[in-house]
């Protein structure tokens, strides 16, 4: 165990700074630790925000030995106070701690005042007037600066008893000012409702530190917030039954009704969410989720009641593409297009080998031909790649073609630049893989498309949901108010591939054919884990990069259904970083949270992060820069910086972005990924270990979307039995989603 020690003393250099985050590298003198430190002065690391040359420090942390760096003393708690000498009063001054004060004019106001001059700036400020070269006004101007500087370090000190970290007490001051300590001893729940990172669970502890009684109005509220968020974060549930939602509640505060129920309804009275009720309950909603679900339901159809009338032969342009492209389309592929031409909205849905691809290059061809402006676009970095490459033309994410904004200091809220007063540009807009459409996002969408533009939306609604809340594409379909076209002919060059035949087989309840004479399609049968463990390992290092003439096992990605067993996700990526890409002295690595990230890692973005900077590097030149990285988008690590405290990743998409140690909660190693975050994603090869679990956690879609992932290569490895069973469990979990209601009962008036 490393040992904790207390070090003190002025600064006495600012090595490094990081202003956005408070990171720091800073030297005191080690006068008095010659026991720890050798050299004449220490050199300390840390989030210390605010820091000054001359200002005294007390410092918590334990002593380490950087690789490139030596010895150093890394900061884990600090309270510093003002300079107590003449001279670290004239050092502090002249370090440029407060603008409008330089070297000269340190020692002037220094040589008048003496070790009064600090209480002078803080209470009499105008005194400072009476020095040569400073007016009223700058007098004044110091104060007010010295003292936003004081108060910034109270509220640093109050706020790291309670363990929030020096990044977030920054950011809280910045947000309440010099009402930091009035708020949190009041309601310190604000925090969690309007602070990007702190949560309820760290507000509840400071609430119960601070003495908050556990009956507060505000605990109450701000406990029933973060159950209906949980459920929409996690569980992708867009409500919540009033009877559920009352239950959980009371499970986490340790509550009794008599007490909940008049809160909710006080959420309600307040705006701060919707309750609705319905023939057999009342549901629960955070507003943004039923503002959204309520604004598809409504924009969906009113999109749709644009029906075009033409009287252009459709069938003769149909045998004009057939020739050209010198294909031949299915029936259902040829109503698609039809459809497609005369309809505001049409859904196109099928699995793979059904001819999507085929039907959306007709249908762009059709649009084409009459002149239309047309946009494509889809979900995420990956889906949209691969759109641009099956047809030839530009895709982006639908964050991209909506534009990112931002609202709050914090950069918490999230807005687009495309709306209902600047819609996309576009006669068609063709959105791909749209079961991964989540309602805010779909909501967003629909806000930018302008009556009259066609709609279109494909994807496959037998996979998975999307990760975020709602199951938008099969509500849409299962409302039986939109024009759906169902691809089902799987084409004579797909039914050469196994992935494909087997995919189709589990989608129908079959089970998939294993181990015939083919290609593309394997099962290894494992009981053991650890035999399995290393068959993955074997698979990824040296069997498939033979078998598929690959250079990079990184191009291997292993798909498996859960994230903390034996063989799931977060064990096989510490097994297979020891396998691909394991320590060296010429690779530089982070730990973060039990996770070792090093250079040339693969990894993935597992939360939306709307303002982080990205850009496109040619030839050292940034061709292209923006803002926003996605949940599932997928990177390699490139450079680890231990002294600046930050990671670089270069995203599939060519773009590069820059992490801070503290975002690092962002990414996680992605050697082996869940099912659920392939969505939307195609990889050469796909390992997926089948063994045992949960029969929540084993169902026929996670099997099926897992299968379906694969261009190339599917290799299954574990236990037969607990394939078949995957195939025989049906039962998808339910989602709360009014969507499909919504549509219905509306389309009786539009």
């Amino acid at each position: 165990m490393i040992n904790t020690i207390k070090i003190e003393g002025p600064v006495e250099n600012i090595i490094y700074k990081n202003e956005e985050n408070g990171y720091m590298v800073f030297s005191i003198s080690s006068e008095d630790y010659g026991e720890f430190f050798s050299d004449a002065e220490i050199v300390c690391v840390g989030y210390v925000a605010n820091l000054n040359v001359g200002e005294n420090v007390t410092l918590i942390g334990t002593i380490t030995n950087h690789s490139t760096y030596g010895k150093q003393f890394k900061v884990e708690a600090y309270e510093k106070s003002i300079p107590k000498t003449e001279k670290g009063i004239e050092k502090y001054l002249a370090s440029g701690a407060i603008k409008g004060i330089g070297k000269t004019i340190a020692e002037r106001i220094v040589a008048k005042f003496g070790i009064d001059t600090l209480d002078i700036i803080e209470n009499s400020p105008e005194k400072l007037s009476k020095i040569k070269g400073i007016s009223l006004r700058k007098a004044m101007e110091i104060g007010e600066i010295f003292a936003e500087q004081e108060g910034l370090r109270k509220v640093m000190i109050y706020l790291q008893q309670y363990g929030i970290a020096p990044i977030f007490a920054m950011r809280v001051y910045k947000h309440f000012k010099e009402n930091t300590i009035r708020i949190i001893e009041t309601n310190p729940y604000r925090l969690a409702d309007e602070m990007f990172g702190i949560g309820f669970k760290i507000a509840d502890n400071i609430a119960e530190k601070v003495g908050i009684d556990k009956n507060s109005e505000y605990r109450i509220k701000a406990g029933i917030k973060y159950i209906l968020n949980q459920n929409c974060n996690n569980f992708g549930n867009v409500y919540l039954p009033e009877e559920i939602l009352l239950q959980e509640t009371k499970d986490l505060l340790d509550v009794t009704d008599d007490i909940l129920k008049p809160n909710l309804s006080n959420l309600q009275m307040e705006r701060q969410l919707c309750i609705e009720k319905t023939e057999n309950e009342n549901i629960v909603f955070l507003n943004s989720y039923y503002y959204a679900e309520s604004y598809v339901a409504k924009k969906i159809l009113e999109l749709a009641k644009n029906k075009i009338e033409y009287n252009k032969n459709y069938d003769l342009w149909i045998e004009n593409i057939e020739r050209d492209n010198k294909i031949e389309l299915a029936n259902n592929q040829k109503e698609a297009i039809k459809e497609a031409m005369i309809n505001g909205v049409l859904v196109i849905t099928g699995g793979p080998g059904t001819g999507k691809t085929t039907t959306i290059n007709s249908i762009i061809a059709m649009f084409k031909n009459e002149g239309y402006e047309i946009e494509l676009c889809a979900p995420t970095g990956r889906a949209a790649k691969r759109m641009s490459e099956a047809t030839g033309l530009e895709a982006q994410t639908i964050h991209r073609l909506l534009g990112i904004n931002f609202m709050g200091d914090d950069k918490k809220s999230q807005s687009f630049e495309k709306d209902e007063d600047m819609p996309i540009e576009a006669d068609v807009v063709i959105v791909d893989e749209c079961s991964m459409i989540d309602i805010l996002l779909m909501s967003s969408l629909l806000k930018a498309i302008a009556n009259g533009t066609r709609l279109i939306l494909v994807g496959d609604v037998d996979q998975l949901p999307s990760v975020g809340a709602g199951n938008v594409l099969k509500d849409i379909i299962n409302s039986g108010c939109i024009n759906v076209v169902r691809l089902n002919e799987i084409f004579r060059q797909a039914r050469e591939s196994a992935i494909i035949m087997n995919a189709h087989r589990i989608n129908n309840g079959q089970y998939p054919i294993l181990n015939q004479a083919n290609n593309d399609f394997f099962f290894l049968k494992r009981h053991n884990v650890d035999e399995l463990s290393k068959t993955i390992v074997e698979l990824v290092t040296k069997r498939l990069p033979k078998f598929l003439n690959i250079d990079d096992p990184k191009a291997i990605q292993i798909l498996a259904p859960m994230k903390k067993t034996a063989i799931g996700v977060e064990n096989l990526n510490n097994i297979l970083q020891k396998a691909i890409n394991p320590p060296n002295n010429e690779k530089n690595e982070k730990e973060f949270r039990n996770i070792i990230f090093r250079e040339n890692d693969k990894v993935m973005q597992i939360k939306n992060n709307y303002s982080m900077c990205w850009k496109i590097i040619q030839n050292n030149v940034c061709i292209d820069e923006g803002l926003g990285v996605f949940n599932g988008d997928e990177g390699i690590i490139t450079k680890i910086n231990n002294q600046g405290e930050y990671i670089e990743v270069l995203f599939d998409d060519c773009k590069y972005v820059r992490y801070d140690f503290t975002q690092l909660d962002e990414i996680t190693l992605s050697y082996a990924i869940t099912i659920h975050k392939s969505q939307g994603s195609e990889y050469k090869a796909i390992i997926m270990p089948i063994h045992s679990g949960a029969p929540m956690l084993l169902t026929r879609n996670l099997l099926y979307t897992g299968v379906t992932r694969a261009k190339e290569l599917a290799v299954i490895v574990g236990i037969e039995s607990t394939l078949y069973k995957m195939v025989d469990n049906n039962k998808e979990i339910n989602r709360y989603t009014y969507l499909k209601n919504r549509i219905i009962n509306l389309s009786k008036f539009i």
